[in-house]
Order: structure tokens, then sequence, then C-alpha cells
């Protein structure tokens, strides 16, 4: 079970707009990964200048400038098959980010979806799969690392457990 107890207490916090909007950043901080880092291909990818990393714009299962449709769900074995199998915007070599680089995604003054929605529309309020495999002890099922962009933050979880994609790919 996943442990949603953060959610509860950000959905306590006041905002000066009584809700928070995904395209607002929250207090008035500045944004973490703001319009200018990104440069869109207008084939539905995207390339953070800050990392050189070329990203899907839409999560898997969602196709078109504005992401539409349901995001599809994967186990983490699933998912890394489905990354290696992927071609798309003229490029075979997709793969599923780490925890570091998918956490870099994570617009820090943002929920509802933590992310820069300008370049990554209607991305799911839900966890996403990485390929960082947790450090198990003996005692507990094989787990994964997946960053949640409801409010940004990173856990794990038995990898029989279904989270959503995003792809990236190396610009080399």
């Amino acid at each position: 079970m996943r442990n949603f107890a953060g959610v509860f207490l950000l959905a306590l916090l006041p905002t000066p707009w009584g809700l928070a909007f995904a395209d607002i950043c929250w207090g008035n901080l500045p944004p973490t990964n703001p319009d200018q880092v990104y440069v869109r291909h207008g084939n539905g990818t995207v390339t953070d200048t800050s990392t050189g990393l070329m990203w899907k714009a839409c999560a898997e299962g969602q196709a078109g400038s504005a992401c539409s449709g349901e995001a599809n769900t994967f186990t983490w074995a699933e998912a890394l098959s489905w990354a290696e199998a992927t071609v798309f915007g003229g490029h075979d070599d997709w793969r599923l980010p780490n925890v570091k680089e998918l956490s870099g995604l994570v617009e820090e003054c943002r929920f509802t979806p933590a992310i820069n929605i300008n370049f990554f529309p209607n991305t799911p309020n839900a966890e996403f799969w990485s390929s960082s495999p947790q450090v198990q002890e003996s005692f507990y099922t094989p787990g994964a690392w997946w960053v949640d962009f409801y409010i940004g933050y990173t856990s794990h979880d038995p990898r029989e457990l279904t989270a959503h994609v995003r792809l990236v790919r190396d610009p080399f």
C-alpha cells in the first residue's frame, strides 16, 4: 500500500487562491523547471537543455500535442520491456529513466501535477516507474523506485504493482 500521508497534509495547506493550480507556482516561488529549460521538437518529444535528455512529452498511452487519452500502467518488468521495444519520433533507443533523471522533471513549486504542464501536458497525478531497482533486504519483495507527479515525491514499491511510464533517451 502506498503512503499518501504527505498528500493529505499538503491538501490542508492554504494557498492565496484557495486551490493550487498546476500552471501557477505556489506562494510565488520561482519555478525549478521553467519553460526556458525545454525545447519542443514538434514530433512529441522535448529536450531538457539542462541535462541534454530527450523526453517523450506524453506518458505512454497518451498521444497528440495535448497528450490526450488515458495513460497506461505497467508492472516494472513490463515498463522495462515496453521501453526497449518503443520506436517513436524517429528514434529506437528509448529507455526508462533512472530515479534521478525522472525526479529532475519535478516542478517543485507546483502540484497536481508537479511538472511543467506546458511541455508535459495532461500528466497523470500519479506514480511513474524509474529504471532504478530498490536495494532490498532479504525479507522484502524486490522493489523499484518511482516518482509521484501529484506532489513530486519519490518512493518505492514492489515491482509487481503498476505505475505509469514516461520514456527518455540520451541525445547521442
